[in-house]
């Protein structure tokens, strides 16, 4: 997910939408500790992904 597309989200939508992200990227390091991933760099991109949603909902607290 880009940065310009978490801008226009609104607060609600980033609670729900770094649930999400929170759950598939457990799910995906659960499922890469029992067998490898053909693309482990899927696990990069999604922890980024969280950490990008959740700086958003930080910068719109302050």
């Amino acid at each position: 997910m880009k940065k310009s597309e978490i801008k226009e989200l609104s607060v609600s939508e980033l609670q729900e939408k770094l649930s999400e992200t929170k759950k598939s990227y457990s799910d995906l390091k659960m499922a890469h500790a029992i067998s490898p991933l053909d693309n482990p760099i899927q696990l990069r991109q999604i922890r980024r992904t969280v950490a990008k949603i959740a700086t958003e909902l930080t910068k719109r607290d302050l």
